[in-house]
């Protein structure tokens, strides 16, 4: 099996914390030859989608975690898997690589996830799909409809619709001048959407990250518990991670949406919950692999390449 990745680079990566690298550690275990790339080595030559690739080899070494070839030139049709596993900002950059990646599923690569669905499933906007499992949400860019949710809720949380790791969220419990200047800024002035949920009061337990291989999930959770005083449960913004198992409101959530995701061509998805419910949908590059491997003794990055290696076969 010949697996290629694209992601941000690999010599910035921890690889005590980082998903991508436990993938490519589970799929070199089993004699699979993985292929480095990043996204400016991804190009079109006519109607070919070709790269700019390395051979790649890891390594559980924190001081040298990866070795690269030569660079070389081939087609993506050339791979038998890509793993699209850039981070947002979800911009057009981003959707003009799934073009590329889009010819190449058309010549037989599997792409994990599917390019049509990465463009598809905002990673905010698409829990309004499942309205049962979500806390009250609105998304406007008008800053007037914005703060009449605030009100009507009693405090809210706003987050734009195309970044990660908490940047640009905030939490709004009041209407002042300052609550009018956040949401000039973050919908620069009426001009760009971004969502706004009733503030949950169970953050203090944690947001629940919880992964699904092929719409089914891991059995248990990561819940990332914010530092005191914070409204964000991400690792990135000071979170602490504790492991939990998965309860049974966590296990109703994704009934109603692994089968659908599933359906779409998501094999790894990250669901974000924060108490009752369903919060984001997490299909660029979902993370929290390492954590709850080192937690709880298991290895979500060999579910995830059998997973590959059976739609592989059902694709031959």
């Amino acid at each position: 099996m010949k697996l290629g990745i694209v992601m941000d680079p690999i010599s910035r990566i921890d690889i005590k914390k980082d998903s991508s690298f436990a993938m490519l550690l589970a799929a070199q275990k089993r004699g699979w030859d993985l292929f480095y790339m990043e996204l400016n080595d991804l190009y079109m030559d006519h109607n070919k989608p070709m790269a700019r690739m390395k051979i790649l080899e890891v390594k559980e070494d924190i001081k040298n975690w990866y070795v690269l070839s030569e660079e070389q030139i081939s087609d993506l049709s050339h791979l038998d898997v890509i793993l699209m596993r850039k981070d947002p900002p979800f911009n057009l950059e981003y959707i003009y690589s799934t073009y590329m990646l889009e010819y190449a599923q058309k010549l037989g690569v599997l792409i994990i996830n599917n390019p049509a669905s990465l463009r598809n499933v905002n990673e905010k906007f698409f829990i309004t799909y499942f309205p049962d499992c979500i806390p009250p949400t609105r998304i406007s860019r008008d800053i007037q409809i914005l703060l009449n949710f605030v009100e009507n809720q009693n405090g809210a949380i706003i987050k734009p619709l195309d970044s990660m790791g908490g940047n640009g969220i905030y939490h709004i419990n009041k209407l002042d001048n300052d609550t009018r200047s956040i949401l000039r800024s973050l919908t620069k002035n009426n001009s760009e959407y971004v969502m706004a949920q009733k503030f949950l009061p169970e953050i203090v337990d944690g947001d629940k990250r919880i992964l699904l291989i092929d719409g089914e999930p891991v059995p248990y959770a990561l819940a990332r518990i914010p530092k005191e005083n914070n409204s964000k449960g991400n690792l990135a913004q000071g979170a602490i991670a504790k492991g939990t198992e998965l309860s049974e409101r966590d296990r109703w959530i994704c009934k109603k949406v692994g089968p659908r995701l599933s359906e779409m061509g998501l094999i790894f998805v990250g669901l974000d919950v924060i108490g009752d419910y369903l919060t984001e949908i997490n299909v660029t590059s979902p993370t929290c692999i390492r954590e709850l491997d080192n937690e709880f003794h298991i290895d979500i990055g060999a579910q995830l390449m059998d997973a590959i290696e059976k739609h592989r076969k059902e694709g031959i």
